[in-house]
């Protein structure tokens, strides 16, 4: 009950939620830290597709190998990586493949890997590259070339 003179007024509520202003200063506050880590995070990236395409290209380099002890030679370079999945023709002398357990996989860049036989830049009697980035010969940093032989 309110005495004369006095005004009565309903309770007052807490407040529920944030303001604008507190939601714009956590924004500007994420954005900041993201603008800082973010660098060195993607940085890596590039080095890792890199890595991921060396480990590949030796994983290929050895499915290679065990075809050629099995057939005598390495697949030609119409026959490619493929003959490491699937027997080449029909009768192929000593196929034993698969020689890997899954189909050849794409580059990390999601290009397919180039393979020549009889290879002409390497020793090994096949050249095996990923072309980077850009899918094409040659290029610099993450553009550039993977080889098998280097």
């Amino acid at each position: 009950m309110c005495s004369r003179g006095e005004r009565w007024s309903a309770p007052r509520r807490q407040p529920t939620g944030f303001t604008l202003i507190e939601l714009l200063v956590v924004i500007v506050v994420i954005g900041v830290l993201a603008s800082l880590v973010a660098p060195n995070i993607f940085r890596h990236v590039g080095t890792a597709k890199e890595t991921t395409a060396r480990a590949q290209i030796e994983m290929l380099g050895a499915a290679l190998d065990a075809y050629r002890l099995d057939t005598g030679r390495y697949p030609s370079t119409e026959q490619g990586l493929a003959a490491l999945w699937e027997e080449p023709s029909p009768g192929t002398t000593n196929w034993r493949g698969p020689y890997l357990r899954k189909t050849v996989p794409a580059d990390p860049w999601g290009n397919a890997y180039v393979y020549r036989a009889p290879g002409s830049a390497s020793g090994t009697g096949y050249d095996l590259l990923s072309t980077g980035a850009d899918g094409r010969p040659g290029g610099d940093g993450e553009d550039a070339d993977v080889l098998s032989w280097k």
